[in-house]
């Protein structure tokens, strides 16, 4: 890696706050997670591959250009670690942090002559600061850290007793939901209008009107007043004769605003250099109505299919929302969540929690065809040493079995026959305690989606969420890093005290 000079930036000490636990203990974590960036060298390694997906030359560019890049990566990468360490969504977060020494301090804003806090759009463009693939690189890279074992090694910087053992690994799978309503059919038509209705109304503002009977507003509110009596119907003796009614007059309503809004898209493309809109604006109007009129026919055949004709749409042929494409139906038979939308996450966490293996799926496969990829990207990729793994029992399969034999790791895999369970709790030793701790995996999951993603996750469309899991690992990582060596001092702590309560004698403890 190319060594590249930059001056940080001087960051004044941070106040003396006499403040509940709660906000010693974040503090305490921050200065921990900051002391690990710099100390590890991960910090550097983040802003070189900025630099390096930008294709930017440090010697042939200019100074005052390379050190406004260095300043952003350093702040894209600690920005992104405090937000999803934080929980909070990009316009809270912006908010907190002018008002926060403490995050401040940490994403090094806090100068001697003042702060100069960035806006949620900044905050959103760092979100998407290096690639999915760049963060993958990021987060293997801490992995190796903390797998290395000797004199010197980086788990002694970071606090830690020992390194982290990674020859054990726990699987599990789960939905990340996408941030969208139920996807009811005729909900649907509703949003298609509003959408093309709101980008219409921006077309006319500008000054590039078509005449219409009626303001584009007041289509809207005519088929909110469907929608009510839509859902009005379910309580009258013949709803479902009424229903589809109620649908025959969405669709006519829904298809004369998508005439409307197609002719206002060819007035857009052909005479908005007329207007005051800019090329980029014209360009996101214009994407935002096609994207809704080419999903349009399909809408309307799924409400009318389903609902007029009382046939079953395939999952594969359904349209859960005009707006994500990725999102799939998720199957999952649990208490409160029979089925879900969204996509499916993989995890593999150590015997410490560290998840040292993630992937976000585009489509819907079955758990147990995720078990060899994993092992892949775990052994092959990352060269670590796994000896056995760990899953519940739709992980389980025969095939998995072999492949586990022939790499020569122990398969944790609960199986599906309950008397092959039984013969291996019985026989098999360790194996009721190793699949107890991946009883433990739940909660590692409910963790990384609920706190460090949020519910819903905080992000539309499959790459966003797929960039916002590799932010999540990272900060979960370095928050679960700086916990365990918090955890490491107190017991250093507790034995110096004990050891020196023995060394007294019992005369002075006496005394």
């Amino acid at each position: 890696m190319e060594t590249i000079a930059c001056q940080p930036p001087l960051r004044p000490a941070l106040p003396c706050v006499y403040g509940p636990v709660e906000y010693r203990e974040q503090r305490a974590l921050f200065e921990r997670i900051d002391k690990i960036l710099s100390s590890s060298g991960l910090e550097d390694e983040f802003v070189a591959l900025a630099l390096a997906e930008r294709q930017i030359d440090v010697g042939q560019a200019g100074a005052r250009r390379l050190e406004r890049l260095l300043r952003f990566s350093v702040l894209a990468l600690r920005s992104n670690i405090a937000r999803h360490i934080t929980g909070l969504d990009h316009r809270e977060f912006c908010a907190r942090l002018a008002d926060s020494p403490l995050l401040q301090w940490f994403l090094q804003i806090g100068q001697v002559d003042g702060v100069k806090v960035f806006a949620k759009s900044t905050s959103h463009r760092f979100a998407g600061w290096v690639s999915e693939a760049g963060l993958r690189a990021i987060n293997a890279r801490l992995t190796e850290l903390l797998a290395e074992d000797g004199e010197g090694a980086p788990f002694a910087q970071f606090g830690l007793g020992a390194p982290v053992d990674f020859e054990e690994m726990y699987f599990d799978s789960t939905c990340l939901k996408a941030p969208i309503h139920f996807p009811v059919d005729w909900v649907l038509l509703r949003d298609a209008v509003r959408t093309l209705m709101k980008a219409t109304v921006l077309i006319r503002g500008a000054g590039l009107r078509k005449r219409m009977p009626q303001e584009p507003l007041e289509f809207l509110s005519d088929m909110n007043s469907l929608c009510m009596k839509m859902s009005a119907m379910r309580r009258v003796a013949d709803g479902r004769k009424q229903r589809k009614k109620v649908l025959r007059e969405m669709k006519r309503l829904a298809r004369r605003v998508g005439r409307h809004a197609r002719s206002h898209l060819e007035l857009l493309n052909t005479r908005w250099q007329e207007s005051e809109l800019t090329e980029g604006r014209v360009r996101v109007i214009a994407g935002r109505i096609r994207e809704v009129l080419d999903k349009f026919p399909a809408a309307i055949k799924q409400a009318h299919e389903r609902i007029i004709g009382g046939r079953k749409v395939p999952n594969k042929e359904k349209i859960l929302s005009l707006y994500d494409d990725a999102a799939q139906v998720i199957v999952r038979g649990k208490s409160g969540a029979e089925v879900e939308f969204g996509n499916k996450l993989w995890l593999g966490e150590t015997r410490e929690g560290i998840i040292a293996d993630y992937k976000l799926h585009r489509d819907n496969p079955g758990d147990s065809k995720l078990v060899e990829p994993a092992i892949r990207r775990l052994v092959d990729e990352q060269e670590l040493a796994l000896k056995s793994a760990w899953g519940d029992r739709g992980l389980f399969s025969k095939s998995n079995e072999r492949m586990l034999k022939a790499r020569d790791i122990r398969s944790g895999l609960c199986p599906r026959d309950v008397h092959e369970l039984t013969r291996r709790l019985q026989n098999e030793e360790g194996m009721r305690e190793g699949l107890k701790r991946r009883a433990g995996t739940e909660a590692r999951v409910s963790i990384i989606t609920n706190v460090f993603m949020g519910r819903p996750a905080r992000a539309k469309g499959f790459a966003h969420r797929e960039l916002m899991v590799g932010w999540a690992v990272l900060s979960h990582n370095l928050w679960l890093v700086a916990r365990l060596a918090e955890a490491e001092r107190q017991r250093q702590t507790q034995h110096a005290a004990k050891a020196a309560r023995q060394r007294a004698g019992p005369n002075n403890l006496a005394a």
